[in-house]
């Protein structure tokens, strides 16, 4: 085989792998947003920013793309993001990790609605959503 035989092969080989991982990308997106749907994530939250100056008064949090960024390089993110799904942030507005952007509403504990390995899985997702 000629070295642009060989260049043809290994094209065709790189936009499979990136068809795969757009389709296990979408499967992924597509189960996440059940398992939020399910858990009644999206009572509060949703995936992106709000439009400035629009009318919405709901979701109350931070929306996933803000968190994404927010939590971006933090080694912490995973486990401090689970145990808030699961503790929420408390009463004492002090603790509110979000504190004058989500409407000072502090997050209810989730822990009946959805399990920590779950949780842990909807986190890390979120958390992919920075790009």
């Amino acid at each position: 085989m000629r070295m642009s035989g060989i260049r043809i092969v290994v094209l065709l080989i790189i936009l499979l792998a990136n068809g795969k991982s757009v389709l296990a990308s979408k499967q992924e997106d597509k189960e996440m947003n059940d398992l939020a749907k399910a858990s009644g994530c999206y009572l509060c939250h949703r995936i992106a920013p709000r439009i400035p100056g629009g009318q919405e008064t709901l979701p109350l949090g931070p929306a996933w793309k803000d968190v994404a960024k927010k939590y971006k390089g933090r080694m912490d993110a995973t486990e401090r993001l689970t145990q808030v799904v699961l503790q929420g942030t408390g009463s004492n507005p002090s603790d509110r990790h979000w504190k004058g952007k989500a409407k000072g509403a502090g997050m209810l504990p989730n822990a009946v609605e959805i399990n920590e390995a779950d949780a842990r899985k909807l986190v890390g997702w979120i958390l992919s959503l920075d790009k």
